[in-house]
């Protein structure tokens, strides 16, 4: 069933978005020196970290490239003050949504924990006259990861952000400019024991996601803090996905509301069936 296969893909794009040991008094210098780069270098991302969470908002550009796959590019507005949501547009033919919408772009909300799409009414079936498609985020991450990835701000900036302190092997690789902005280069490594919640949300393999990231036995973060003390840009490598977020403005975006339910046709059940996650 088309239907079925299209709502399998939608599903998939809304997946889409260090000990240190020596010996001998130089070597315990170097440790203590290595110890001191690295309590300033998580000083630093903690200061990033509180001010992208009291900002609650952004205007961010995501890319999201999957192995084998054409990346998706999504532009809009993501909010984490008073709960994870978005409210994006993306390309229509890059996310495979031209069975059930014509227009370039197709708009994507994730609020109150669900996706929903802006789709032409359909003739037949659960779409039949409806604006919006609407599939909960347990089709994607499972019961489990739904709960890790949309609870305390979820998959937003800041708790991606936050979720630094599992790392124990950061670096600081230097001044870089990004997007005509002066940053400062930070990289953390996260094993598999390191993963915390994102473990829930990416590491499950019977999943949507876990099926895109190939488990998530790891991530590599990648942030560039301006000298505001935020990010001008993150990129999370999970698996065989990768997700870059760069930041245009904080702050001060519109609340992200869900459609009307009269307007909304729910394909949750059909994701879980098409992919035999029931």
């Amino acid at each position: 069933m088309k239907l079925k296969y299209t709502a399998a893909w939608v599903g998939f794009t809304a997946a889409a978005m260090v000990a240190v040991s020596a010996c001998g008094s130089e070597g315990v210098k170097k440790a203590v020196d290595v110890a001191d780069r690295t309590d300033a270098i998580m000083a630093a991302l903690a200061r990033a970290t509180d001010r992208t969470e009291n900002l609650g908002s952004a205007e961010v550009k995501v890319s999201t490239a999957t192995t084998g796959a054409a990346p998706i590019s999504m532009e809009g507005t993501y909010s984490w003050g008073g709960g994870y949501a978005f409210d994006v547009e993306m390309d229509t033919k890059a996310a495979q949504m031209q069975q059930l919408q014509h227009a370039p772009t197709t708009r994507m909300l994730f609020v109150d924990g669900a996706y929903y799409y802006d789709v032409d009414p359909q003739p037949s079936g659960p779409l039949k006259g409806k604006e919006w498609m609407r599939i909960d985020a347990s089709a994607v991450f499972g019961e489990k990861g739904a709960k890790a990835f949309n609870g305390a701000g979820g998959g937003s900036p800041a708790a991606s952000m936050k979720g630094l302190k599992y790392a124990k092997n950061v670096e600081d690789l230097g001044k870089e400019t990004v997007d005509g902005r002066s940053t400062t280069h930070y990289r953390a490594r996260l094993d598999q024991a390191q993963l915390g919640k994102f473990k829930d949300a990416y590491g499950e393999k019977d999943t949507l996601s876990g099926a895109i990231t190939g488990g998530a036995a790891s991530m590599t973060m990648d942030v560039w803090v301006g000298g505001d003390n935020l990010p001008v840009r993150l990129k999370q490598e999970i698996g065989a996905m990768t997700v870059t977020m760069d930041f245009e403005k904080f702050g001060r975006t519109a609340v992200v509301k869900a459609p009307p339910a009269a307007e909304t046709g729910d394909l949750t059940e059909v994701v879980k069936d098409a992919t035999g996650k029931q």
